[in-house]
């Protein structure tokens, strides 16, 4: 049988895994999980994905990779089931696969194609394991993704997203230090018949002038912001080393919104930071009806290992669950709102494999079954069925 490559996690997992996906294409009864370690749930997640792996292909060689990979290296070394790690600052080299190096491989035909053009992490927030599994932060040279993005484009992707751990720090490392903004206008410039570019989640606190401008008024980016907002109270964000305020994040969004009413939010949201009171858990409620959060992460707090958050003074697990739930009913109420209006309206979708599609606004949308996949139509929803517009 031909290599398979299990992804979990992030989009930029995903980006990563195409990459993985091809160079190791010709390599025969080889099985690759491109992990994630962001909370314990994620390894967990990771751990069951390495056992289904095995179950599912027994004489397969299992290797693992991904921020798991680094950050609970002797916990997965110690599996039966695993036959070797890649680190995951090396999954993109050939060498540490022991393949070949091949000629870059025409990418597949997808609906959207997501482009890494950043990784790792410079910051040091206080819950977070990643930058000890993804490393410094390093940007792709404008060159490099519009290369990407043509390559994308010649086999037909109608959407680019445009991703990384860290994207809005995307430019620190390169001459002159450029701005997001920079690269994103270089993307549109450079392809006018780009229909949709779409923006994985980005930092507030980094938005730069160019950047706030093409998601205010540039029809061709996407109306969907998802902002690794994380809480919605000071003293936790501080807590957290955030460089940003509650309102900060208000002040982004409410100054996005007038000059483009139809922008849709999306964000990261953290439940039970140690020492998180009542109020705080208030605050973290509150925020998801001011800024109308439509699409919403939610991530109940676990300690990772060798950050401060896991020496900080710790909330019952219950509570944590409860806090989260509490969390999750409150988008889902501001998301039903959101779909309700657009019933009756006619939006955009890009068609994915499974029968339904995402509107520019990231609605999901059921299609009639002959629309084919990677095509951009034009439906009029009647009405919501299990929070998809049908």
């Amino acid at each position: 049988m031909s290599a398979e490559v299990i992804s979990l996690g992030c989009r930029l997992n995903i980006a990563e895994s195409e990459r993985i996906r091809d160079m190791m294409s010709g390599e025969d009864d080889v099985v690759v999980v491109n992990s994630c370690a962001v909370t314990m749930e994620a390894v967990r997640q990771t751990r069951q994905a390495i056992r289904r792996a095995r179950k599912a292909r027994p004489d397969a060689r299992l290797l693992v990779t991904g921020c798991a990979a680094d950050i609970e290296r002797e916990q997965l070394a110690a599996m039966p089931e695993v036959d070797g790690l890649v680190p995951n600052t090396q999954k993109l080299d050939a060498r540490a696969w022991n393949v070949p190096e091949r000629a870059e491989p025409a990418p597949k035909q997808r609906t959207r194609a997501f482009i890494a053009v950043q990784n790792g992490c410079d910051h040091a927030c206080t819950f977070c394991v990643i930058p000890q599994g993804r490393g410094a932060s390093r940007s792709m040279t404008i060159p490099a993704v519009l290369r990407e993005v043509e390559r994308h484009l010649e086999q037909g992707a109608p959407e680019i997203v445009l991703t990384g751990v860290d994207v809005t720090s995307w430019g620190h490392d390169l001459p002159g230090t450029p701005p997001l903004g920079d690269l994103v206008a270089a993307v549109l410039d450079a392809f006018p018949d780009l229909r949709r570019l779409r923006m994985s989640s980005i930092d507030g606190a980094e938005v730069d002038s160019r950047l706030f401008h093409l998601f205010a008024s540039e029809p061709r980016v996407m109306p969907h912001l998802h902002l690794s907002l994380q809480h919605g109270a000071d003293l936790i964000l501080k807590r957290m080393k955030r460089r940003h305020s509650r309102a900060d994040a208000l002040v982004l969004v409410s100054g996005l919104r007038e000059r483009r009413p139809e922008l849709v939010m999306g964000a990261d949201i953290i439940a039970g930071f140690p020492t998180e009171s009542e109020a705080h858990h208030a605050d973290n409620l509150s925020i998801i009806r001011e800024l109308r959060i439509v699409h919403g992460h939610i991530f109940p707090y676990s300690p990772r290992p060798n950050t401060p958050a896991a020496r900080m003074p710790q909330l019952d697990k219950g509570l944590i669950k409860e806090r989260a739930a509490e969390l999750r009913a409150a988008v889902g109420a501001v998301r039903n709102e959101f779909l309700e209006s657009l019933v009756g309206t006619p939006l955009s979708v890009l068609a994915e494999r499974d029968g339904c599609g995402y509107a520019e606004n990231f609605a999901r949308v059921a299609l009639p079954a002959s629309t084919e996949a990677g095509t951009i139509a034009t439906i009029t929803p009647q009405s919501i069925e299990e929070g998809i517009l049908t």
